[in-house]
């Protein structure tokens, strides 16, 4: 079986989030799991001031595009190429071209799969980064982004926080 690679397919400034749809409810119509695994919109936090107000707001890295992890074949193609909304695969002709690891590190996108010991509910230790020596309850495990989510304790208040799988270890 061929290889998933991530791929970048250009669509109607605006459209993202509705391709986006589009595609994951073929992919359930045409029970295309095993090979377009996930599609994925790029967004990132900003700091927007309005009215001398801060506030953190989510944006679209990359307006116009969005990602898809699927293994390239002629149905796969087919489905994503003619979803209402896209415009085409970014790449020289009709030929699309997957995205390199060194691409993919700045979108956030780990590629190498690290299995945890651990799973929702569990108690997990932070051994590295911003949160190391904090203890955390998993409420969320996202593999395409190899990352948990646990509450810490921030000013008296449980707060969700993010962390990279490499940077736990089970308790």
């Amino acid at each position: 079986m061929a290889e998933a690679n991530w791929y970048v397919v250009h669509t109607y400034s605006g459209y993202e989030n509705k391709v986006k749809a589009n595609i994951e409810k073929t992919i359930e119509n045409r029970h295309l799991e095993e090979e377009i695994l996930e599609v994925r919109v790029p967004m990132q936090e900003v700091v927007e001031v309005k009215n001398g107000a801060r506030k953190n707001v989510q944006k679209k890295m990359f307006p116009g595009y969005v990602l898809i992890n699927m293994i390239m074949n002629d149905d796969t193609w087919y489905v994503v190429r003619n979803t209402r909304g896209v415009t085409g695969f970014v790449g020289p002709g009709s030929k699309p071209v997957p995205l390199t690891e060194v691409e993919m590190r700045p979108l956030g996108i780990k590629t190498e799969n690290i299995s945890v010991d651990f799973k929702e509910g569990d108690t997990i230790a932070v051994i590295a980064g911003v949160w190391k020596d904090t203890v955390g309850v998993v409420q969320r495990m996202d593999y395409g982004k190899q990352t948990a989510t646990i509450n810490v304790e921030l000013f008296g208040r449980e707060t969700p926080v993010e962390i990279s799988f490499a940077e736990v270890k089970k308790m």
